[in-house]
């Protein structure tokens, strides 16, 4: 999902950096909080639902005609079932706790791309979801790839995509903001401050809010999958088996991602609640 959000934030962002005064007017007009179902936690959701929408599915297609999809029949059959199931229990959710005018959002659509050295999948916002041949050896059975279609569709259901942009054009504003309020300043005084408001707002703001998108989406997917008829129980060794795959990882509070450790622990902690929708 990382990926693709990068592109609709990149395409966005084109058509913005030359419209600072557009922005500030964009927030001004439309700014308001949402909040994530399952986990209630309030977000900042800028932008039109329709925007991100038009952007999500405009890049989900660009993305597609560059891609090759996979020709295997049982795999891909695999994936869309186990998306459609997920996706038929994201939807009840919504219809369950009075969201059912959000449904029409979602315009479910599964794919397969056949790229083994792709470890990774994707629900982009209006659920638009790819799966990469790469993750299938990880997630060995049915099960385990609903645990990451499971987390993927919870991005979408939990809004993620509008948040993150949300929070790129708050922190594009206040960017600009600091510029205008360092004209008159020395051009060193200016590079250095535009340096450390880069890195603070980064380290500070955006990074923590991935790691809650993260964990957000693990503990949504859990009950996701739990009310598509999966056992959540498997989701702890699959991500045990993501991350015996190794390789060197930035501290936590320099990555998008919770530590593997911490992961797993608030997994376990979460899976009472997650079984309770669990019926095989």
């Amino acid at each position: 999902m990382r990926h693709c959000l990068n592109l609709i934030i990149e395409a966005y962002m084109f058509r913005r950096q030359t419209q600072a005064v557009g922005i500030v007017a964009l927030i001004l007009f439309v700014i308001g909080c949402a909040t994530v179902p399952i986990t209630g936690r309030r977000q900042l959701s800028l932008l039109p639902t329709s925007q991100v929408l038009e952007l999500s599915f405009s890049g989900y297609r660009q993305m597609l005609s560059e891609s090759t999809l996979s020709s295997d029949k049982e795999q891909v059959a695999m994936v869309r079932r186990v998306g459609q199931r997920i996706a038929n229990a994201s939807d009840q959710f919504l219809r369950d706790n009075g969201m059912a005018a959000e449904v029409k959002n979602y315009k479910w659509e599964f794919n397969l791309i056949e790229e083994d050295s792709t470890v990774n999948a994707f629900c982009m916002p209006g659920g638009k979801v790819a799966v990469y041949t790469g993750i299938l050896p990880v997630t060995k059975t049915e099960t385990g790839l609903a645990v990451v279609m499971g987390h993927e569709v919870a991005h979408a259901l939990a809004n993620h995509g509008n948040e993150r942009l949300s929070q790129g054009l708050m922190q594009q504003l206040g960017g600009v903001a600091l510029e205008v309020a360092l004209a008159n300043k020395p051009q060193q005084t200016q590079s250095l401050a535009m340096m450390a408001y880069g890195v603070g707002s980064t380290v500070g703001v955006m990074l923590p809010y991935s790691r809650t998108h993260e964990s957000e989406a693990d503990h949504i997917g859990l009950i996701l999958m739990a009310k598509a008829g999966y056992d959540p129980r498997e989701a702890v060794p699959f991500w045990e088996r993501m991350n015996n795959m190794g390789g060197g990882r930035p501290p936590e509070f320099l990555s998008t991602h919770p530590a593997p450790e911490r992961r797993i622990a608030d997994i376990q902690k979460e899976l009472p609640e997650a079984l309770k929708y669990y019926s095989p």
